[in-house]
């Protein structure tokens, strides 16, 4: 077993991470008071994402993109993690589903994606349909050389900036087995196209300035060239992304649990109280074993989660596994900072009260904790049953 990073991705790490300090955080203090990232700032950031070579890193060199393993995807991400997602988006990852885009699509969407000169945003989530996704209740209704679709959508990140939507939508129902199943098509849906309204949603206490939106679509019409993979195989395009998309979501959680570490060691050791250093007490010095154990174990789950994605090896398991205890470990960690600083650990003045907010939706999106113990599980079972 050959636990050590190759020379290239220790070299990929220190420019992500040397990208992060002097492109990154100094804004971060910023975007948290106003509450938004400006455009200025977000266009500053894709200039700079772009020349450094890190744009569109997730994507093969086919396509335009880096071409690097996951490995290596999950270590950028560990590393851009370490600033807020309002931030760190505009060094943008497009959905991996665009390398699903044929004809057309790749010069009209993929491309443009690549080269920054257009962003998506992922429409699949609706105020009835979260956990169970299944549920959706958006239909695309075929009307000669178009689909009509009729519905909407909730906690869609990032939707105000993006130009385009990936929507998913009910086209047909499956009768081939005994329990019906609904069709899902992925469209590419333009902003601007009639029928097609996003709306600014509910603020979310996490990740302040990276701004939740909903779609409402009503009677909205798309040319049946915007499919995206193939009509009634929309589970089958969403699928690649949101199983990969949970390792890195793991990979961000590493990255901002050992931020939070970070900053509670340095605590620590000047903190003084009762004539010493607080790290000095085992009530703190054991927090921060614990703590650097979890991010450990955290990390070595999912590089190997990544790791067996690149041998094409990797389950649903295996990336549920990853994300659940990433995600949780971030809780346990986070909080742990907070009590380490005290009082201050929930003052502006200091970062930790900010990743103590941000953690907490780890837990929910990309699948909630409750789903991937579902799916972890169920694989169990599956193979007990064998």
């Amino acid at each position: 077993m050959d636990f050590q990073l190759t020379e290239e991705q220790n070299m990929l790490v220190q420019t992500v991470s040397t990208f992060v300090e002097k492109e990154l955080l100094p804004y971060e203090n910023e975007v948290e008071e106003r509450g938004f990232v400006s455009p200025e700032l977000a266009a500053s950031i894709r200039s700079k994402a772009l020349h450094a070579g890190l744009y569109a890193f997730n994507l093969p060199e086919s396509a335009g993109g880096l071409g690097i393993d996951h490995v290596s995807q999950a270590l950028i991400e560990r590393e851009l993690s370490k600033v807020s997602w309002a931030i760190h988006v505009n060094v943008a990852r497009p959905s991996n589903i665009l390398m699903a885009c044929r004809d057309d699509q790749i010069k009209d969407y993929l491309m443009p994606c690549v080269r920054g000169e257009k962003s998506d945003c992922f429409a699949l989530t609706e105020p009835g349909a979260g956990s169970d996704a299944a549920g959706i209740t958006t239909r695309a209704r075929e009307d000669g050389e178009e689909y009509v679709i009729n519905g909407g959508k909730h906690f869609i990140s990032h939707a105000g900036e993006a130009d385009f939507a990936i929507v998913f939508a009910v086209t047909g129902v499956d009768n081939s087995s005994s329990r019906p199943r609904n069709q899902v098509t992925a469209f590419l849906v333009d902003k601007g196209t009639a029928g097609f309204e996003c709306r600014r949603g509910p603020i979310c206490v996490s990740n302040r300035g990276y701004e939740q939106y909903e779609l409402f679509f009503d009677d909205c019409r798309v040319h049946k060239s915007k499919v995206l993979g193939e009509v009634g195989k929309g589970w089958d395009v969403a699928n690649t992304w949101l199983t990969a998309g949970r390792v890195m979501v793991a990979a961000n959680c590493v990255g901002q649990a050992q931020r939070a570490m970070d900053m509670a060691v340095q605590w620590a050791a000047d903190r003084k109280q009762f004539g010493k250093a607080i790290g000095r007490n085992q009530g703190v010095s054991f927090k921060l074993a614990d703590m650097a154990t979890e991010i450990r174990a955290a990390e070595l789950l999912t590089l190997h989660a990544a790791w067996k994605m690149d041998q094409g090896t990797m389950t649903d398991s295996d990336a549920g596994m990853a994300k659940l205890f990433a995600s949780e470990m971030l809780g346990r960690v986070t909080d742990e900072a907070v009590q380490i600083f005290g009082g201050m650990g929930l003052m502006n003045e200091t970062p930790v009260e900010r990743l103590w907010r941000n953690a907490r939706i780890e837990r929910i999106w990309e699948g909630t904790s409750e789903i991937q113990r579902h799916i972890i599980s169920k694989d169990l079972l599956r193979t007990q049953a064998q």
